[in-house]
């Protein structure tokens, strides 16, 4: 069987769907990849004898400045570029498959391209659901704008064609059958890779002397500071605002509270994206005291370390549906580290528990509050964060391999 997986975007940054070539392929399919090049698989995949990669570089962004209508058409001219190229991969290029996969987001032009060339190639097309396009969109143009409406109309048009359906959550697989009329889709829950593990404490000063050489310094009395790990694709779902306001908060609280008691606090916000360069210059307008906040950009064996060096994480993932789960959560929990998470809804609680596996925030005022608390007597006495820690790493651990084996597997059976 050959599976030929449909990413229009950085592959490098779609570890779920690098998973996925894994899993497929260690089960006897040969995988072919059509994707945009960027950051660097991981090597598993890169590796691999029955992963073959079709990796272009993606097509340059349209600028916003630039008039509306000019921008319009521009927009549609790359649409279209991006279409006619992932067409002829899929026809030409590629070999002749029994199942094209898909992800989605994004649903133009990928899903009716991949709909097309599955029919024409008489393949099996699945869609595996991380989000909704639609609900991405209407982050910048609002929810009732005529372009939201349409890209809905069509991603759903086009999605019920599919022939089998994965997503993220019960949540979302409740609103597939009961809005878009899809009523098989199967739950496949992002779960750590195996390279997410607690580090050793004996190599973890030396992994962070390593890592953060250049980008933060140890403080001066030499005592280790506690180290929070904010893994983010810097894009409009991921409210990075919060986080800047709670370090400032957090900063000013020691400083009125706390007598020594409270160190050195060292944020690190992790990933590349399009929000970035506009958040760094915002970090860098701080005047911060106790608390350290800086950014950068790991291979993902560096970034698997760093997070099993952490001592809590925090997720200000934001989601545009309300209803996906962020991948970050899951990779935190795979390190043994527990999480401080923005609370976007219900579906959350399908994979944080709050005062169990991690702490639930609404604001930035209550984010700084759970800081402080967690680490005011750090590192000798800090039994929130031991609880929370210990929790986390009790939990039965159930392996990416293994959900997909159970969840997933059938979707691809011949």
């Amino acid at each position: 069987m050959r599976v030929v997986i449909v990413v229009l975007g950085d592959f490098g940054q779609s570890p779920r769907m690098q998973y996925h070539a894994l899993a497929l392929a260690d089960s006897g399919r040969d995988v072919e990849v059509i994707a945009y090049a960027g950051s660097a698989p991981f090597r598993a995949v890169s590796d691999h004898p029955r992963i073959t990669m079709h990796l272009t570089r993606a097509p340059t962004a349209v600028a916003r400045r630039r008039p509306g209508f000019v921008f319009v058409v521009r927009q549609l001219m790359r649409l279209c570029g991006q279409g006619l190229g992932l067409l002829w991969k899929l026809l030409l290029i590629a070999g002749k498959p029994d199942i094209v996969l898909v992800q989605n987001p994004p649903a133009v032009p990928s899903l009716a391209i991949a709909l097309v060339a599955a029919r024409l190639r008489s393949a099996r097309l699945v869609i595996d659901w991380h989000n909704f396009s639609h609900a991405m969109l209407a982050l910048r143009l609002g929810p009732d704008q005529r372009a939201v409406r349409m890209l809905r109309w069509h991603e759903r048009a086009v999605g019920r064609r599919a022939d089998a359906h994965l997503c993220v959550s019960r949540a979302m697989q409740s609103e597939l059958r009961a809005h878009w009329q899809i009523p098989g889709a199967a739950v496949l829950y992002d779960r750590p890779a195996e390279m997410f593990a607690p580090t050793p404490p004996q190599e973890r000063p030396i992994l962070l002397r390593r890592i953060l050489n250049g980008v933060a310094q140890w403080p001066g009395d030499g005592r280790p500071p506690a180290i929070i790990v904010c893994p983010t694709s810097w894009t409009a779902d991921e409210d990075i605002s919060i986080l800047i306001e709670a370090a400032a908060r957090c900063d000013e609280i020691a400083r009125q509270r706390s007598a020594g008691g409270f160190g050195e606090l060292l944020i690190l916000v992790t990933g590349r994206g399009p929000l970035r360069d506009h958040y760094e210059r915002e970090i860098r307008k701080l005047t911060l005291h106790r608390i350290h906040l800086r950014t950068l950009w790991l291979v993902a064996e560096d970034y698997a370390r760093l997070l099993g060096s952490a001592d809590i994480g925090v997720s200000c993932h934001r989601s545009a549906s309300g209803i996906d789960l962020p991948m970050k959560i899951a990779d935190l929990f795979g390190a043994g580290v527990p999480v401080c998470a923005l609370d976007y809804g219900p579906v959350l609680a399908e994979q944080v528990r709050h005062g169990d596996n991690g702490l639930l925030f609404a604001d930035a005022e209550q984010l700084a509050a759970q800081l402080y608390e967690l680490f005011e007597g750090f590192p000798d006495h800090t039994p929130l964060l031991d609880r929370l820690r210990d929790q986390v790493r009790s939990q039965p651990r159930i392996s990416w391999r293994d959900g997909w084996n159970t969840e997933a597997a059938q979707v691809f059976a011949a």
